[in-house]
């Protein structure tokens, strides 16, 4: 895999941008690292979020925003009734299936940012009361928004994981690795 000071350095922008997302989503799986599936469902914190519920709900935002910029109707839909759930694992939904997930919405999102002929081509959001009518949002904002929206969740993530077993970032990256952290 390309990182991102490579990418960047070859000019490769789409592989920039890519390669922070591929990072921040690196971050939030990593945060599952050696649990159990009753540790990945807990909520140690006041907040009503727990990491498998955080890994699903980044998948399902993610896949919905590409299919915007698709023009497509997100894989998913979540209303009033049923928002909720994307926070949660539901019925016989797993750890390992949302982490599949988001692995098969990863290549997805790769393939289709890679596919576009340029950052700059746009796309209409659709009318919500959240956003102004009649907005275009361009590419790279898409995927400017979507390393926003991962980041911010692999940082709820870090304090969930801290929470549970005292494990922290760096821990993590070098469990992953093979080796200690300290």
């Amino acid at each position: 895999m390309v990182t991102h000071v490579q990418a960047e350095a070859k000019g490769d922008e789409k592989g920039a941008l890519l390669a922070f997302l591929a990072e921040q989503r690196g971050g939030l799986r990593r945060t599952l690292l050696g649990l159990t599936d009753e540790q990945a469902v807990s909520r140690p914190s006041a907040s009503e979020l727990s990491l498998a519920g955080l890994v699903k709900h980044v998948a399902e935002v993610e896949q919905g925003w590409i299919a915007r910029a698709k023009g497509e109707p997100a894989a998913v839909h979540r209303d009033e009734s049923n928002w909720h759930e994307c926070f949660t694992l539901v019925g016989d939904e797993t750890v390992e299936q949302q982490l599949a997930y988001y692995e098969k919405v990863a290549a997805e999102t790769e393939a289709f940012i890679r596919a576009v002929p340029s950052l700059d081509d746009t796309f209409e959001l659709p009318a919500a009361p959240w956003h102004p009518q009649d907005e275009t949002l361009s590419m790279r904002w898409l995927c400017l928004h979507l390393i926003r929206e991962t980041a911010r969740h692999a940082g709820h993530a870090d304090i969930i994981r801290e929470s549970l077993d005292g494990a922290t970032a760096f821990e993590l990256v070098a469990k992953e690795q093979g080796g200690s952290w300290g």
